[in-house]
């Protein structure tokens, strides 16, 4: 994996080994940030984050700062490793290890909002996220801030939130959601 464009463009990024984390391949992200356009001084969470490859994709195009969670072990050492690696740390780059709704709760208690949010569930997991996520998430979209879900194209995560953009890659589907 490689970090597609911005300041750290074409620099190498690890993903951990074994098959609890499936990174977004390239092909996608490359995608999906030709999708999305601007980034530059956004604020970002990056949920389900695995080795970081979305959050430092965004903070390499300009983002402000990106907050990684991520409750797996094996992708944590990756994520922290690859942060090292490219040179990014607090208070652009912040890891949190927890569980995504503990980690979204935590964030609304520090009053924390984001204009861009990353998740990326595992996708046999995705629809059980569902109900926890929508209604824990609207506290911490700023103004027009955009949700961007990744999930399999079969069984989609689905967001109580209007969808701006969807695109299929596969066996990935994803939904870019946008906050009024």
């Amino acid at each position: 994996m490689r970090v597609i464009a911005g300041d750290l463009g074409g620099r190498h990024i690890q993903a951990p080994s074994g098959r609890v984390t499936r990174p977004t391949s390239d092909r996608v992200r490359e995608a999906l940030f030709a999708m999305l356009d601007d980034v530059a001084g956004a604020n970002v969470l990056d949920l389900f984050a695995g080795s970081g490859g979305l959050g430092i994709e965004a903070l390499s195009r300009g983002a402000a700062s990106a907050v990684f969670v991520e409750r797996d072990a094996l992708a944590l050492r990756a994520l922290r490793a690859n942060l090292a690696s490219l040179g990014l740390a607090a208070p652009k780059a912040r890891v949190r290890r927890s569980d995504a709704l503990v980690a979204l709760r935590s964030a609304r208690r520090r009053e924390e909002t984001y204009d861009l949010i990353f998740i990326d569930p595992p996708y046999a997991q995705a629809r059980d996220w569902e109900a926890g996520l929508s209604v824990v998430l609207a506290p911490l979209l700023a103004t027009a801030a955009r949700v961007i879900v990744e999930s399999d194209r079969r069984a989609p995560l689905q967001l109580d939130m209007q969808v701006e953009l969807q695109r299929r890659y596969g066996d990935t589907t994803i939904r870019i959601h946008r906050h009024q």
